[in-house]
């Protein structure tokens, strides 16, 4: 079997300041792209190297990081291959660029937020933590629950006025990250789909915290997922 590679992905990759700053994995809303999430990234840690994807779905052209079959419908086993895809890409990037694979820390808006909690979900070795922004529940995993999350910081940025992903999803995976181990923060903005500055603040701050500890957990066994609907997702700032 050949070695993943980096190519995989259309993607920007800017180096780090001095300092050991964890990788930020920007993942972008639907109609985004490599470009999106950069700013986020570098507000959130001006230090950090930034690995921004750009999804290799197209949905009426716009770029997703997974199909759907309809709308409020995934297509799972494009979900699971797109998933096992990117945390492939990064290992692949980490090798390419010289950063540390164990350090890495996705940042996902709605649809990208989807695919990093499936990548928490699916290959939690893959991130060292998460900072999920209008996520919803990618899937329901099956079998006995087990804590292949142990110690992984996990923030959840979720509007209580989000027609999107409604507050309902935001709590139920909570529940499910938390109940394989992980630690979660979920911070509640009286606010739609969209982000507001004061989330990005709350995000740099809770990642300023907790970077110093940043590493990830061994991988465990790979987990078969089952449906689960998903509204649709957007780029930073706008619905749908």
């Amino acid at each position: 079997m050949s070695a993943p590679s980096v190519d995989g992905f259309v993607h920007r990759f800017v180096p780090g300041g001095a300092g050991s700053a964890p990788t930020l994995l920007l993942l972008h809303g639907t109609g985004g792209n490599e470009d999106d999430l950069v700013p986020l990234g570098s507000m959130l840690d001006p230090a950090a190297p930034l690995l921004a994807p750009r999804g290799n779905v197209l949905e009426h052209g716009m770029p997703r990081f997974f199909r759907r079959i309809a709308e409020g419908v995934f297509d799972v086993e494009d979900l699971k291959r797109r998933t096992l895809e990117l945390a492939d890409f990064v290992a692949a990037a980490a090798a390419r660029y010289g950063f540390d694979p164990a350090r890495v820390v996705a940042v996902g808006y709605s649809n990208g937020a989807n695919i990093a909690a499936s990548l928490l979900l699916l290959r939690p070795g893959a991130l060292a933590g998460a900072i999920l922004m209008r996520p919803m529940v990618p899937f329901e995993p099956e079998g006995a629950v087990a804590p292949t999350l142990a110690g992984v910081p996990v923030l959840i940025a979720a509007g209580r006025l989000d027609p999107v992903a409604r507050p309902e999803q935001a709590a139920h995976l909570e529940q499910l990250l938390r109940e394989r181990g992980a630690e979660v923060s979920l911070h509640w903005a009286e606010a739609g789909h969209g982000l507001e500055r004061a989330e990005i603040e709350v995000a740099r701050a809770w990642l300023k915290a907790r970077a110093d500890g940043l590493h990830r957990p061994p991988a465990p066994p790979f987990n078969e997922p089952s449906a689960s609907p998903e509204a649709s997702s957007s780029s930073t700032g706008s619905p749908g």
